[in-house]
């Protein structure tokens, strides 16, 4: 079978865990790949500042995952996701205290906001997981398996431990691209006059 240019052009992306080093590329990478998701936008609505906050966030949560060492990204710093432990994905007071640089991009909706935040842990499922925090790939690169391949250590760590994962899914276009990887939606819920939500649960295989 004849192999496409794409193909030939881009030979499967190498990934391995993230560097305290890579953590401002990589916050900037995730920034820009949520630039225009609708979750982001209901927590950063000001469009002027919204990168700018985002970069801090998501610094700040490199970060806090970061020590727990499933922090994966690819050579190149093309994409990043970001996993918890099991029994470790609810922040801690000094996490949340890390994060306080990120917060002033909220301040023209906080209770909405505080809100919508207790409403996404309410529905956290209490069993022992791997909670895929964040996901994104730099928009210039989506669309060649960087995100399939930033999933596959931890799917495979789950199979082999026999844990069940979980992740919120903010657009309704990737939840068939999780679906690929094993991933079923357990509900959909709305923030609080905001954007849907698609939880999604996967069994180990």
């Amino acid at each position: 079978m004849a192999m496409t240019a794409r193909a030939l052009a881009d030979p499967p992306p190498r990934v391995r865990r993230a560097a305290d080093e890579d953590r401002a590329a990589l916050a900037a990478v995730l920034a820009r790949a949520f630039l225009d998701d609708p979750v982001t936008s209901y927590f950063y609505p000001a469009a002027r500042s919204r990168g700018a906050y985002a970069r801090r966030f998501f610094r700040a949560r490199l970060g806090v995952m970061g020590r727990q060492e499933q922090v994966w990204t690819t050579d190149d710093l093309a994409g990043a996701a970001l996993w918890a432990l099991p029994g470790r994905w609810r922040d801690g007071a000094l996490d949340g205290f890390r994060l306080f640089p990120s917060l002033p991009g909220l301040l023209p909706h906080p209770w909405r906001a505080l809100r919508g935040v207790h409403l996404i842990e309410e529905r956290h499922p209490p069993p022992q997981h791997f909670y895929l925090s964040v996901i994104g790939t730099d928009p210039a690169r989506q669309g060649r398996g960087i995100g399939s391949a930033l999933l596959r250590p931890v799917l495979d760590l789950c199979d082999r431990e026999r844990f069940p994962a979980y992740l919120e899914c903010s657009k309704e276009r990737n939840v068939a691209f999780y679906a690929r990887h094993g991933f079923r939606v357990r509900e959909r819920m709305a923030l609080p006059d905001g954007p849907p939500l698609w939880l999604m649960w996967r069994e180990p295989r």
